[in-house]
């Protein structure tokens, strides 16, 4: 990677914020080499005392950068592009996008030139180092990826997809976020219903979900196989898996996921 090279992180959220900081605590780039951009430039003061370029003139930050994310909401975009694309050079510029629903060749066409994308899917876990990252292009180059890949390796785990199942990603991993999140919740309701405190409740559901996600990870195991070491004839664990299951538990998360993902391929048309 050449550590000379400049990012620009248009709409500085959640998102672009955790991947700023990722790199910088990685030790690839610098805040000097980093430069932010909001409407609001008053909510990165902070920041910019640590040293990161701050401004709101998305088109003047493009001009000095070498790589430009685009971190803002899919009926942004088309406004953005509108805006930066003077400044905007093919043959000097990558261009990421974190934004759901919009494929790279959209992106070319509302810019009308011909720069490199690709397109990236973190999840708000990147604030803490741990998102599931999905990355995909049509046209970039594999060098171009794989420095994607670096960057984004920084604040999580990667991997590499067809761009057709962006969308997918979006509804599993970025959406999905939230539903496992709403699954601890309930677990520790459960909890607290049958005599814990709501705050031990809530700390035992998490750690137990961190222990079974792990499992899978870390023995590279499938859920069954696990959920087999834990379900004993006439027990208390299938007996609960089942009246789970009786209630739509598993049916209930599959449809969830179905139709976050087809909400996601329609955000960008629909603004």
């Amino acid at each position: 990677m050449n550590t000379q090279q400049h990012i620009a992180v248009l709409g500085s959220g959640n998102i672009g914020l955790a991947l700023a900081k990722g790199l910088v605590k990685a030790g690839i780039f610098t805040p000097q080499q980093i430069t932010l951009t909001r409407r609001n430039t008053g909510a990165l003061a902070a920041l910019a005392a640590e040293g990161y370029n701050v401004t709101a003139n998305n088109a003047d930050a493009v001009s000095k950068a070498d790589i430009v994310v685009l971190a803002i909401l899919p009926q942004q975009l088309n406004k953005l592009l509108d805006e930066i694309q003077p400044a905007t050079q093919e043959s000097k510029h990558l261009l990421i996008s974190v934004v759901s629903g919009v494929s790279c060749a959209d992106i070319r066409k509302q810019l009308a030139l011909d720069v490199q994308v690709i397109r990236a899917m973190p999840n708000t876990a990147i604030a803490i180092g741990q998102s599931m990252t999905c990355i995909a292009t049509d046209t970039a180059s594999d060098a171009n990826v794989s420095l994607v890949k670096s960057l984004f390796d920084t604040v999580g785990v990667t991997i590499q997809i067809n761009e057709e199942l962006m969308t997918s990603a979006t509804a599993l991993c970025a959406c999905g976020i939230a539903f496992f999140l709403r699954s601890i919740r309930a677990a520790s309701q459960g909890g607290t219903e049958i005599g814990f405190h709501a705050h031990d409740a809530l700390r035992m559901a998490a750690q137990t979900a961190k222990g079974a996600a792990d499992l899978l990870l870390q023995l590279a195991s499938h859920p069954e196989q696990e959920i087999d070491k834990v379900t004993s004839p006439k027990g208390c664990t299938i007996a609960g898996l089942n009246e789970m299951e009786h209630n739509g538990f598993s049916s209930a998360m599959i449809k969830g996921i179905k139709v976050s993902a087809e909400k996601a391929g329609v955000l960008y048309k629909s603004e």
